[in-house]
This record gives C-alpha cells, structure tokens and sequence, in this order.
C-alpha cells in the first residue's frame, strides 16, 4: 500500500512549516510512547531518534534558507 503524504513544490517559508510540522508530529508520537514501564534501553533509542529528528530538522531548514527558492518536497508512506 502507498499512501502520498506531501508531493510538490514550496515556498521556502512554506516548505519550512510544512516540514516543521511532520517533525514535531514524529517527536510528539515517540515523547508520548515513553513511559515508565519502558527499559533503559528503549528510552534512550527513542530519545536518540528524537535528537536526530531534531538535528534533520535544523538541517532541512538551513539547506532551505541558504537555496532561497522554491524546494520539491516529496513524502509518502509504505506499508
């Protein structure tokens, strides 16, 4: 199954809130499955996955900024 989330082209303040906006979704979910019946273990490789969404976050914005254009933006979803 494909599910198309995002296909086209963006502004660069657009392509940002979009962009912005499915990172935080993602951190959200993994910062809600935490709890504290998880082992040490899942905590951190779900607090490293957050950290490392947040870093493609901050790069995705300076490769934006710094091309100053529109940018194609394509997502989408396999199960």
């Amino acid at each position: 199954m494909h599910i198309q989330l995002i296909q086209g082209q963006f502004g660069g303040k657009e392509a940002i809130k979009l962009i912005t906006q499915i990172i935080h979704a993602k951190v959200k979910f993994h910062e809600n499955i935490i709890s504290n019946d998880d082992s040490e273990e899942d905590i951190k490789m779900r607090e490293n996955r957050i950290k490392q969404l947040q870093k493609d976050l901050f790069d995705a914005r300076h490769y934006i900024e710094k091309k100053g254009e529109n940018v194609t933006i394509n997502a989408s979803i396999e199960i």
